[in-house]
């Protein structure tokens, strides 16, 4: 299991939660977990569905400071994505990092 993971939030939806410890993606509602990425599916999570934002932020979450489970499930490609089901603990985030899209109009990391 990866130390560090990362989720992927635009800017005007983290606001939202500046004044909470903990933090909920716009779709956990519905689907009861955040969808997160390990490192090297950071770049293509980007742009497939971000490529419409020139700016975003990357979160990179601590695993072993997690208060909600942190499970690896198959997405519709078969790779495998790290889900985590319950709120994300704000003391777990270890970065917030704001990534601009390039030139060609894509993101990279």
């Amino acid at each position: 299991m990866e130390k560090t993971v990362y989720h992927i939030v635009v800017p005007e939806y983290w606001d939202k939660y500046k004044d909470f410890d903990y933090y909920r993606s716009p779709t956990f509602v519905e689907e009861k977990f955040i969808h997160l990425s390990k490192k090297e599916q950071v770049e293509g999570t980007l742009n497939r569905y971000f490529t419409d934002r020139e700016k975003i932020l990357l979160l990179h979450i601590d695993t072993a400071k997690l208060s909600a489970e942190l499970i690896y499930e198959s997405a519709t490609n078969q790779e495998l994505f790290p889900h985590l089901y319950g709120k994300l603990n704000k003391s777990a985030i270890v970065n917030v990092e704001e990534l601009s899209r390039g030139e060609n109009g894509f993101f990279k990391y």
